[in-house]
């Protein structure tokens, strides 16, 4: 059985790869990483992503902070990178979080 996220987590590490016609790209040397979460409300939250390893794996990773996934839903998240050769984002993903008793 899968992990599954709850309104009021914190610490759960959420991970996106940026991918070009779909290889990765190598990120680590970005000037900037973004991650972007939509909340079933519309609410756009944006984040600083940081390296999950050293980049040249296309992923980046956010850890989530008290209020980020505070109720339950279907939430998007997408990936944004500034690199010297262009800015490149993620597709959009979606994930649920669930409620509590």
């Amino acid at each position: 059985m899968s992990s599954q996220i709850h309104a009021g987590d914190v610490g759960t590490k959420l991970i996106v790869t940026v991918k070009d016609d779909g290889s990765v790209v190598d990120i680590s040397s970005a000037s900037s990483l973004s991650i972007f979460i939509k909340k079933p409300d519309g609410t756009i939250l944006t984040r600083s992503g940081t390296l999950e390893t050293d980049g040249t794996d296309g992923k980046m990773h956010y850890i989530v902070v008290s209020g980020d996934l505070d109720v339950a839903g279907v939430y998007k998240i997408q990936g944004k990178v500034v690199l010297s050769s262009g800015t490149f984002s993620t597709t959009t993903a979606t994930f649920k979080v669930q409620c509590n008793l």
